[in-house]
């Protein structure tokens, strides 16, 4: 009976096997039927399941160029978020004809300029000036784009140039000098990475808008050696020196874009205009540095040490000039009141003398300056020896305090009677003084 039990149960065994095994392909057929049906209907006729290797080449040149463009597109969508960087300038450029002018007075001779700008600041401003001052002034610009007005405080250096900016019509920018400054980047901005903006400051704006005009621009460095003027006026300095006025631009940012002013070049720099002139003003005390020999060189020095007297004025206008006008002004009175060849004589055995006692040479530079300097003051009114002192004075002489002190000491009392000896003892005061000074100084 129990062999029977046995037996059965191992034929139900095989049964339930067998059903288990035909269930499992039944199931099979069905996913395999499924995957096939779904697949056909996944590709169009005609196509294989596998792509041919044409095929294979079309796509990854597609992928290719699907992946290039929205990195271009990314670039361009970076611009369009940081929008205009250059907001000031952007204004400017729309606003162009307003600094396109065409009232100027044309008729005033370099005299009529200098005795109506001392009369307006008198008259309009109350402030009162010698007319000397005036006229080394004006006969600077003529030599040199830039003019620093050295002295004690209090004595009319800031006013002098903004007067004549209003004088002009054309009011000055006064830049406040920071004593951190170092680079040019502290004088007319920068590029704000994170912000995508560049910080527009009062210098670029004015040399951007006077590219535009045809006024005389006035940019005031107000107290300009409270920094090291040849650290952060250094490019200024150089680009100012090449002959070409076309070939001065300055370098504002890397690269151009497309939302960025006109007058910004595809380098990403600006033209520094040639109707501006930049005038420093400097004190000589503790808290400031001494100016280099590489910025008095190239700039036009004024001393204003002390307040002209009070005088009546009458009723003076301003005078609108263009920048070419002064230009032909100065022009016109460097071909009409040459040095005359007298001073040139002396001029070269004073070279000479200097040579021999200091080894001290005017040089090119100071040779030119003082060819284009004393030609122009005289058409402002002036005496050509008076000219002759004062240049002299600023350019030569200042370069005893270099020299041996003790050879300045011992030698001063006879270069001052080879002065008097060359130039009359009634002339030259301004050389005999610098000399005294140097010499008690040294």
């Amino acid at each position: 009976m129990f062999y029977n039990l046995c037996a059965d149960n191992v034929f139900l065994s095989s049964q339930a096997i067998l059903i288990y095994i035909i269930l499992f392909f039944v199931v099979l057929v069905i996913l395999i039927v499924s995957v096939v049906a779904n697949d056909r209907s996944a590709k169009p006729d005609g196509f294989s399941s596998q792509p041919s290797q044409a095929n294979a080449v079309q796509i990854t040149a597609a992928e290719v160029k699907g992946a290039e463009k929205p990195k271009a597109k990314q670039g361009e969508e970076e611009e369009e978020e940081s929008g205009i960087r250059f907001p000031q300038l952007c204004a400017i450029d729309k606003d162009k004809f307003r600094y396109k002018k065409s009232d100027y007075d044309e008729k005033i001779t370099l005299k009529e300029f200098c005795d109506q700008f001392r009369d307006y600041a008198a008259g309009e401003l109350k402030l009162y000036y010698d007319i000397k001052d005036i006229r080394q002034f004006i006969a600077g610009m003529a030599v040199s784009k830039i003019i620093i007005l050295q002295g004690m405080s209090g004595t009319g250096k800031t006013s002098l140039a903004t007067a004549f900016g209003e004088f002009v019509d054309n009011l000055s920018t006064v830049v406040s000098v920071q004593p951190m400054w170092k680079e040019r980047t502290d004088l007319i901005g920068y590029f704000n990475e994170f912000t995508k903006k560049f910080s527009e400051q009062s210098l670029l704006i004015k040399m951007y808008e006077a590219n535009y005009s045809k006024d005389i621009y006035i940019t005031v460095l107000d107290e300009m050696n409270i920094a090291r003027v040849e650290y952060y006026f250094a490019e200024f300095l150089s680009l100012l020196e090449l002959p070409n006025k076309e070939q001065r631009y300055l370098k504002v940012v890397t690269k151009k874009w497309k939302s960025d002013p006109k007058q910004l070049n595809k380098e990403g720099k600006i033209r520094i205009p040639d109707n501006m002139w930049y005038v420093g003003t400097a004190n000589n005390d503790d808290s400031t540095f001494a100016i280099s020999d590489k910025v008095y060189d190239r700039a036009m020095i004024m001393d204003l040490d002390r307040k002209a007297e009070p005088f009546r004025a009458g009723k003076v206008k301003k005078v609108h000039i263009t920048s070419d006008r002064f230009y032909r002004l100065a022009n016109e009175a460097k071909k009409e009141y040459r040095i005359t060849g007298r001073n040139r004589r002396r001029l070269g055995e004073l070279d000479k003398y200097m040579i021999e006692k200091y080894h001290i040479t005017f040089g090119n530079r100071i040779k030119k300056q003082i060819e284009e300097y004393i030609p122009v003051y005289v058409g402002c009114g002036g005496k050509e020896i008076d000219a002759l002192d004062e240049i002299l004075s600023k350019k030569v002489m200042r370069k005893l305090s270099m020299q041996n002190p003790i050879l300045v000491r011992n030698t001063s009392e006879d270069f001052i009677r080879y002065i008097d000896d060359l130039f009359g003892e009634e002339n030259m005061q301004l050389c005999k003084d610098s000399i005294r000074r140097i010499a008690n100084n040294a």
